[in-house]
């Protein structure tokens, strides 16, 4: 899997060489001298890439950067390289959602293992960010009282249950289901209630909204 690395590192000599190393691994590859560098230059985390970052730099180091980029929800996984073995740095930059840290001098086949296991990650992520997306698409096609069945049914309520909720008949609310079921894309019961918990649907609030 290809994709867009973006190295931080405030050694030029390793910058050129890793550049150099990805780009003839078949990656485009952005370099930055300095955390504010990309923070300046505030990559897109709509396709598929990472960030190499390096621990210790000048000024914002490599965590206080993972931490920024918290706080802008980039979803762009992080690998970090460090020359110096720090247990706790380690073990704090992976709790914070770091994808990977390597030691320097990492080796090639190290290193493009982990490019391209966050690469693979973050199309996931994207993959299923795009699902939720058109999920919810389709959901704001149903009108308020077909949201209103959706609502009863992806909570197991049986048309009986709903009609009497609604204070409606039953063939009405089964001609609702119907509608429900065609434009949300789906043939079972199951796919529905999936859908509706990647969507956030379940959440109690949710219950009874038109």
């Amino acid at each position: 899997m290809f994709g867009l690395v973006h190295i931080v590192d405030d050694d030029p000599s390793f910058r050129g060489a890793m550049e150099r190393h990805l780009k003839h691994a078949g990656y485009q590859v952005a370099v930055y001298a300095s955390a504010q560098e990309l923070l300046d230059r505030l990559p897109s985390d709509g396709s598929p890439g990472c960030i190499l970052l390096d621990v210790q730099m000048p000024d914002l180091d490599g965590p206080a950067l993972q931490k920024k980029l918290g706080e802008f929800d980039s979803a762009l996984p992080i690998i970090f390289l460090s020359g110096h073995t720090d247990i706790p740095i380690t073990v704090r930059a992976i709790k914070a959602g770091a994808r990977d840290f390597l030691s320097k001098p990492v080796s090639s086949e190290d290193l493009l293992r982990a490019i391209a296991g966050a690469l693979a990650h973050h199309q996931s992520t994207l993959d299923l960010q795009n699902k939720v997306s058109a999920t919810r698409a389709r959901l704001a096609t149903l009108t308020p009282r077909e949201r209103q069945v959706f609502n009863f049914i992806v909570r197991g309520k049986i048309n009986k249950q709903i009609a009497h909720a609604l204070g409606t008949t039953e063939r009405t609310i089964k001609a609702h289901r119907h509608g429900v079921m065609e434009k949300m894309q789906v043939r079972s019961l199951a796919e529905l209630v999936s859908l509706a918990e990647r969507i956030g649907a379940l959440s109690p609030n949710t219950e009874h909204t038109p």
